[in-house]
């Protein structure tokens, strides 16, 4: 049986590749028209594209979504949405489902991608965590994203969960710019992208009900950076933990 489900996995698992890219191909020269808008009405433009490839691709690998919480977003304020990362499916279903205009952070290395380079830089704020030049310029980038009225998507785990923990330690980043621009920190909790990906085998897909679930925000007023990253530590391991099934 487990033979079995490994031979359907990888099958799958192509599938999804070639779906991916062909749906990719779509909507890649619209997408691409949206750096001739001014932001933010060209990053409004570009999720909303972002939005309709997920919706469309979703459905093509047998994968149910569900997305909870939208209520928390407050019109014509922006935030800093803090996401658990475990799996490579976290970063496109974010992107494209947190409502309005939104910037990730990301991977330098990753805009080296022939033409979806062109995609993934309109869509992110890069960062060289090997650089404290990038780095420290990348935070500036992020500022300017939420002055601009855009939220701003943080990974704190840094890196892809790969422990048998709910969540690794989180980084400053995101809770430092949260103190520094006064934007209230939205969690966000993403369920079963590691089951539809496990990190521990390679081309392997199995498709599951996703769900991304926005919490309510916490405003980083009498907080400073460490008081309000253990806060948002706790709210989504808790809430993980609650809701995990």
């Amino acid at each position: 049986m487990n033979l079995l489900k490994n031979i359907l996995a990888r099958v799958l698992a192509l599938w999804a590749l070639v779906t991916f890219i062909i749906t990719f191909l779509i909507v890649l020269i619209p997408s691409m028209l949206c750096w001739l808008v001014p932001d933010p009405a060209g990053q409004r433009i570009f999720i909303l594209i972002a939005r309709t490839w997920m919706t469309v691709w979703l459905p093509l690998v047998f994968c149910r979504f569900r997305i909870k919480g939208r209520k928390h977003f407050a019109k014509g304020q922006a935030y800093v949405v803090c996401f658990n990362h475990n799996s490579l499916m976290d970063v496109p279903l974010s992107a494209a489902f947190t409502p309005g205009a939104n910037k990730t952070i990301a991977k330098s290395s990753f805009a080296k991608i022939p033409l979806f380079g062109f995609f993934y830089m309109k869509g992110s704020v890069l960062v060289n965590r090997n650089s404290e030049k990038s780095r420290k310029e990348s935070f500036d980038k992020m500022k300017n994203v939420l002055a601009k009225g855009m939220h701003m998507d943080i990974y704190p785990e840094g890196t892809r969960n790969r422990s048998s923990e709910p969540l690794k330690k989180f980084h400053d980043g995101a809770f430092r710019l949260s103190a520094d621009t006064g934007a209230p920190v939205m969690p966000a909790v993403i369920f079963n992208t590691k089951k539809v990906l496990p990190l521990h085998k390679a081309f392997y897909f199995w498709p599951q009900k996703v769900e991304m679930h926005f919490l309510p925000p916490v405003s980083p007023a009498g907080m400073n950076v460490e008081q309000l990253r253990e806060k948002i530590f706790a709210l989504m391991k808790d809430y993980y933990l609650q809701h995990d099934h």
